[in-house]
């Protein structure tokens, strides 16, 4: 993973939201939240899946892969909640991998283009990844994860992203690879940060009003055509609410 500096990340997610549908969401996540349950406080949110030592780490990687701005510049994961998102979504369909073919044979030295190609549903993938960065972490610095320093968890993560933490090493036996985690890490981070706040991230819509995006408005035909206009109203959610 390269560490830009925080113009370059907000400009990487302005580019990354034209990939990311608001309710289709590429990584297959459900609809998971109640229309009428307000956002909670991150601090006061108890994760139904993840253990407390799991939940640290997540909380501490999605804070540096979408890192908190100061002076209104824009939200970073936390602020919007996005452990919430990926926290909700692994007791959901896709945590479970319940519309995945997930029969074998499994051909694990294949070509990429095979695809996912693990007998994990993106539960085991969390849990056997973060276990086994935790494990490297106590390995080469002697602390868990979230009790590096900012510029050391980039260079886990950085590790994570170019696959040079062997996970087989510490003892993963159905081969997953670290850039595998790492890959599901950061999608479901995006994911969470750009989606509907329905779905348990983007917490007050505080990504679509940085990037301007008008939600699940209607109708809005009367500005597609004008280029370079800030859009004025604020965007809406599945939920109503407007901001």
């Amino acid at each position: 993973m390269s560490q830009p500096d925080n113009a370059s990340r907000r400009a990487f997610l302005r580019n990354t939201f034209t990939l990311i549908p608001t309710v289709g969401l590429a990584g297959g996540v459900s609809l998971t939240a109640k229309a009428a349950e307000p956002p909670p406080n991150l601090g006061d949110y108890q994760p139904a899946f993840f253990s407390d030592e799991e939940w640290a780490f997540l909380l501490a990687a999605c804070d540096r892969l979408i890192p908190g701005e100061s002076a209104g510049k824009g939200p970073g994961a936390l602020d919007t909640n996005v452990p919430v998102f990926i926290d909700r979504q692994m007791d959901s369909p896709y945590g479970h991998a319940e519309r995945w073919y997930m029969e074998g044979p499994y051909v694990l030295d294949g070509s990429p283009d095979l695809g996912f190609q693990y007998p994990y549903t993106p539960r085991d993938v969390y849990q056997k990844g973060i276990a086994m960065t935790q494990q490297y972490c106590q390995q080469q610095h002697g602390k868990r994860f979230d009790q590096l320093d900012a510029d050391t968890q980039d260079s886990v993560l950085k590790a994570l992203e170019a696959n040079d933490i062997d996970f087989a090493s510490l003892g993963e036996s159905q081969k997953l690879e670290a850039s595998e985690f790492f890959s599901s890490l950061l999608e479901n981070t995006k994911e969470g940060y750009l989606a509907d706040p329905i779905h348990g991230g983007n917490k007050h819509m505080a990504a679509w009003k940085m990037v301007g995006f008008p939600g699940a408005r209607a109708n809005f035909r009367d500005w597609v055509d004008q280029h370079n206009v800030e859009y004025p109203l604020g965007p809406v959610s599945l939920t109503g609410e407007r901001g």
